[in-house]
């Protein structure tokens, strides 16, 4: 006796995602810091503003500079109200160091340092997940 072997062929749908909401957020801490040249930073190939030249938004003293982590920050410099390209500088927590021997004694240097480090992202309504459609042809 022969073995019959049933065959069937079935489609089937791709299950479709909708709805869900991301809520994502952003909240920047901006520091400004502000400096004066003077001519014992000015060295002979780069002028060094130390942190505790600058002062902060305030008025009041700094001892060091918040950390720059590429990922989640950035920082500007103005010379003289001018912004400057970001390779011609050199930040760190203890330092400011320009590219530059040309500054004349006195002139007004800004540092801004803006921080994205606190985003956060929260899935706060999940999406609704269909399932697929399965068609069995005989």
């Amino acid at each position: 006796m022969p073995v019959v072997k049933p065959v069937f062929t079935a489609t089937a749908s791709a299950p479709v995602a909708t709805g869900g909401t991301i809520t994502t957020t952003i909240n920047p801490v901006t520091s400004r810091f502000f400096a004066t040249i003077t001519a014992d930073m000015i060295g002979p190939t780069e002028t060094t503003i130390l942190a505790a030249s600058f002062t902060d938004d305030d008025d009041g003293p700094v001892t060091s500079l918040p950390p720059i982590v590429p990922a989640n920050n950035y920082f500007n410099v103005y010379i003289n109200g001018v912004l400057q390209q970001n390779s011609l500088s050199t930040l760190t927590t203890a330092s400011l160091v320009l590219d530059t021997t040309d500054l004349l004694i006195g002139t007004p240097v800004s540092l801004e340092i803006a921080s994205f480090a606190a985003a956060a992202s929260d899935l706060t309504t999940p999406p609704t997940i269909s399932a697929p459609d399965i068609t069995i042809n005989t």
